[in-house]
């Protein structure tokens, strides 16, 4: 029997920058959701979450400037929660009504997820994200008293940075695999889901943020998946991007993936983490593949019409 499960990662593409925004722009992921749903698939959903958890972190750290008396800024795991909850109640609601509008009667749940991270992790003395609002070179000093690292991205404007480790596990896996095994439509993971180190029994929240990119590929693996589909707005994956040697790819082997990562042909923000993830996956399960494809062609990324399709 063929393999239907599936996990799909969504850029921030899908949601936009404001309430309006998320509200209009989760309708067509939706769309393409139930497109796939309609098509046998039993899907996972994850999701982006960049300007979403940067908007909570900064409202929340103003909440306490102005009541400093009562309040105390909210940790970055704490943000990454909330934004796994707002953006899950758009997108659950969107996916829930898109579907009922075909006939289809399936729940859809979202799962606020934990993901394990090594307090080792190189990317916590190398920190790489950054988010919130900017600041003053006061109010910089200060968080830097904090243990906070900061950056300045223009004279006198700094921001706060902080690092972006790997998944290592899920820990609401098993919960994911149960909703999955009784047909229903998952949301897991947002943002790359919630950054913890494990304390003996305790999870203590990481000041960090994952990539949902990498978390995607471990949400593959663990759940069975054999597809691992990135939608984003371009319609292929595109080496050399903006130099000569710029090609779209169709069809596309981890070696040669790996030689082009190697020559620095993808970039580091935007389209490594897509690639590396896709490297990762696809060498781990065998018979599998990742595709790249456009929000609003993905059913026809995975009947090859489209897209850019990353196999062993």
């Amino acid at each position: 029997m063929e393999n239907r499960r599936i996990v799909v990662a969504l850029g921030r593409n899908a949601f936009g920058t404001t309430f309006n925004e998320q509200k209009i722009n989760v309708s067509k992921a939706a769309k393409a959701i139930a497109d796939l749903v309609e098509d046998k698939y039993q899907v996972v959903v994850t999701h982006s979450n960049g300007p979403q958890v940067g908007m909570i972190q900064t409202a929340m750290t103003e909440y306490a400037r102005l009541e400093p008396e009562d309040r105390t800024v909210a940790p970055m795991s704490v943000c990454g929660a909330m934004s796994e909850g707002y953006i899950g109640y758009d997108l659950q609601n969107a996916i829930r009504e898109e579907l009922l509008n075909r006939g289809i009667y399936k729940t859809v749940s979202t799962v606020i997820t934990q993901v394990r991270v090594d307090p080792f992790d190189e990317a916590f003395s190398n920190p790489t994200k950054i988010i919130g609002r900017y600041m003053t070179k006061e109010e910089a000093e200060a968080e830097e008293e904090k243990g906070n690292h900061v950056v300045e991205e223009e004279p006198g404007k700094f921001r706060r940075i902080i690092a972006a480790p790997m998944p290592i596990d899920i820990y609401e896996i098993d919960a994911i695999k149960a909703l999955l095994d009784a047909d229903q439509v998952v949301i897991a993971a947002g943002g790359g889901g919630i950054p913890v180190l494990q304390q003996g029994t305790h999870l203590k929240g990481a000041s960090a943020i994952i990539e949902k990119d990498y978390t995607a590929a471990k949400l593959a693996e663990f759940t069975g998946a054999k597809t691992l589909l990135f939608l984003t707005a371009a319609d292929k994956l595109t080496i050399g991007l903006g130099t000569d040697k710029e090609e779209e790819v169709d069809d596309i082997k981890v070696e040669a993936l790996v030689k082009h990562i190697k020559e620095g042909d993808f970039p580091a923000i935007t389209t490594l983490p897509k690639v590396d993830a896709s490297v990762r996956f696809v060498s781990a399960i065998e018979g599998s593949r990742a595709v790249i494809a456009n929000l609003e062609k993905a059913k026809d990324a995975l009947n090859g019409k489209t897209g850019t399709t990353i196999t062993a």
